[in-house]
């Protein structure tokens, strides 16, 4: 590694270099704002006769002494590809403005000495070799004299470009010059035989090189291949990736998300989004091409689920299609890890259409149902995470075992049974949560066996409206009575019961019940008696909107939602097993010794209850010793720092300075085990195996 001070003129003015940014570069993303900056940077610098220098970083690169065909060498940009990019810029707007002023002079120095190769062949002639995406803008815009509209689409290159030919203007192009003239950079020069540009490279990114998984996962697949070896890779393969793992909506790359489903899938285990790059090369060290094209090849065809999974209005099918959009509304990309590969095996025809469907389906109840309960999002991570390889997973019986598998989880992973889902949900303030969730729940109610739908998403026509008013009028103190009023807000407002759809919400307003029931002004038919949504049917009927009304209209409601979100109508064959369990399904533990326990993923070669119980409070108490303190399981344990004087019989240090009390019998031991877990909030993180 060579490294000298460098200005960036002399740099770009080097005889017979191309600058080549490699495939494994990300896109120049450059905005406007860093833009701005440079050139206010470079103005100053200008300007300010004292000034000398202005440093503006590092440019690394590959020196192999590599000769393209025409003779140029070529050096292979690793860092600093975005301030090279954008300088080019700079000198092609003063080009652009030297021929607006006639000023063959300049035209003639700014072009041969900064931007073109004069000698070499037509292909060959930029010095800056950008990726083919922005090659064809860079020659857009030193050609085309702004005669002509780029084609190719919307351009970083363009868009910065027309800022600097905006901003560099026949009154400051000479001090924009000068300024130029003054930046310096560390120049370092790497031998690929002596140097490892990959190590050098993650050296760069750990020191503020803000790059993503996906670009260092990028770079690491394909830096160490020659040349050709790079583009074919990256054409056939990651560009790919690059394409579809992407929300076309936001037109926001999702690379890095899908390599982290991707590695969910295959080791069973969520890596943190920080260390995907870190998992990404354990799991897959590239030794070799063929080795490498394996895990591309799978990639790239797992990402055309993750597409679709995504942007759901690429799959042209309209019944997937609708469902994907209802998985999509509700955010469940914990399952894409799962999903990716059902999609692939309905592709593949190993499910059928009407499968796939029901597998769509029952994740929405499953995961639905458990928002409506409230239960802890961070156990969906551990089910999907390695559903599919779950050694109960049948493939030749798909949907059967699948429903199987889910109805079987229990405690915070449980798959909620419809008494608890209905009681939940007349209780659940419904209003409040998401607009997503709260659209997806009420077009779904609305819609269902409904041969015309109605559209609630994005409609600026049809809201969820309150039936008892969130500001009601005094009418509705005199109908109801104090009383009932006050219950009524304070208990039922934003419930299932009281809400409804209308497409009149602001004319409704905070009428009384009967005013809403039959508005009718100018003819416009407002009111409930002239809806034609099934939300608002039994509304038609009534002459009264009191608690009684609220609790039978979210009774009829939630007979129609455990229909829509149905629970699988299957035997499930509670086995008594060895095997390991969680601590809260397991037997009672008198007389019993144990084999093993997993405490957070860990296992843990115990066998006596007295020891697991030892353990697992250090385990606890060394994660998180206020809450021995904050809540009561510190009583119930009797934690002390004097035992001798705390009246422990049988004192068991769980930290240096704490004991509690461990003269208990199993099943006490267990008991306090289980309200410590669930005070912690950590009640599937500990399973046991007894002994046989």
């Amino acid at each position: 590694m060579k490294a000298n001070e460098t200005k960036v003129d002399k740099f770009l003015a080097t005889n017979e270099t191309t600058f080549a940014i490699p495939v494994y570069q990300r896109n120049y993303d450059w905005t406007l704002a860093q833009c701005k900056q440079l050139l206010y940077d470079i103005v100053e610098t200008g300007r300010n006769e004292e000034t000398n220098a202005h440093f503006i970083g590092s440019i690394v690169y590959v020196h192999d002494d590599v000769y393209v065909a025409s003779g140029l060498t070529e050096l292979t940009i690793i860092d600093g590809q975005q301030r090279l990019t954008t300088i080019t810029l700079i000198y092609v707007a003063i080009y652009r403005l030297a021929q607006e002023l006639n000023n063959q002079m300049l035209v003639n120095r700014i072009q041969k000495t900064y931007l073109i190769n004069e000698f070499a062949p037509e292909e060959e002639k930029l010095k800056l070799k950008p990726t083919d995406n922005n090659k064809e803008a860079l020659q857009h815009i030193l050609n085309s004299k702004g005669k002509e509209e780029f084609r190719g689409g919307y351009s970083k290159i363009i868009e910065n470009f027309d800022y600097f030919r905006s901003a560099i203007t026949a009154e400051n192009f000479e001090v924009v010059q000068r300024g130029l003239s003054k930046l310096i950079f560390v120049d370092i020069s790497l031998d690929r035989q002596k140097d490892n540009p990959q190590r050098i490279f993650e050296s760069l990114n750990s020191t503020g090189l803000e790059l993503s998984q996906a670009d260092l996962i990028r770079n690491y697949i394909l830096m160490g291949l020659s040349r050709i070896e790079q583009n074919r890779i990256y054409k056939n393969y990651w560009e790919v990736i690059e394409k579809n793992a992407k929300d076309e909506t936001l037109n926001k790359t999702k690379v890095s998300e899908f390599i982290r489903d991707f590695l969910t899938l295959k080791n069973k285990e969520i890596p943190n989004k920080g260390d995907v790059y870190i998992k990404f090369k354990e799991k897959y060290p590239t030794s070799t091409i063929d080795e490498l094209e394996l895990v591309l090849t799978e990639l790239k065809s797992l990402v055309k689920y993750y597409n679709k999974l995504t942007n759901p209005k690429n799959e042209a099918d309209k019944l997937i299609r609708t469902q994907l959009e209802y998985i999509n509304r509700l955010e469940i990309n914990v399952a894409f890890s799962f999903l990716m590969k059902v999609y692939e095996d309905f592709s593949n025809d190993i499910i059928d259409k009407a499968t796939f469907i029901s597998v769509l389906s029952t994740v929405q109840s499953f995961t639905f149902r458990r928002f409506i309960l409230g239960l802890q999002t961070s156990s969906l991570n551990k089910i999907f995470m390695g559903l599919y390889y779950h050694k109960d997973f049948d493939k030749s019986n798909y949907l059967n075992s699948l429903q199987k598998i889910l109805l079987n989880l229990s405690r915070t992973q449980r798959f909620p049974r419809n008494t608890e889902t209905i009681n939940a949900l007349k209780e659940k303030d419904v209003y409040n949560i998401k607009p997503k969730n709260r659209t997806y729940l009420f077009e779904r109610l609305e819609n269902f066996q409904n041969n015309e739908s109605v559209v609630i998403e994005g409609s600026s026509e049809i809201t969820i409206e309150h039936i008892f008013p969130q500001n009601p009028d005094p009418k509705w103190k005199i109908e109801l009575g104090a009383e009932e009023y006050n219950l009524i807000k304070e208990n039922y407002l934003n419930t299932i019961g009281n809400l409804t759809l209308s497409g009149n919400n602001g004319k409704l307003s905070n009428k009384s019940f009967l005013d809403k029931k039959v508005m009718n002004i100018d003819g416009k038919e407002q009111g409930y008696v002239f809806s034609r949504l099934w939300l608002n049917r039994d509304l038609k009927e009534k002459t009264k909107w009191d608690k009684s009304e609220i609790e039978a209209r979210a009774n009829t409601i939630s007979e129609r939602f455990i229909k829509i979100w149905e629970i699988p109508d299957i035997d499930i064959e509670h086995e008594v097993t060895n095997d390991e369990i969680n601590i809260f399904d397991a037997e009672d533990p008198k007389h019993k010794k144990l084999e093993y326990a997993i405490f957070f993923n860990e296992r843990l070669e115990v066998t006596q209850v007295a020891r697991l119980y030892i353990e697992v409070f250090k385990r606890l108490f060394d994660l998180q010793p206020e809450t021995f303190f904050t809540s009561e399981i510190g009583e119930r344990l009797n934690i002390t720092k004097t035992p001798e004087t705390s009246g422990l019989r049988q004192a068991a240090s769980i930290s240096e300075t704490y004991f509690i009390e461990s003269h208990l019998d199993n099943i006490s031991k267990f008991d306090r085990i289980k309200q410590a877990l669930t005070i912690f909030g950590f009640e599937d993180e500990l399973s046991i195996k007894y002994a046989d």
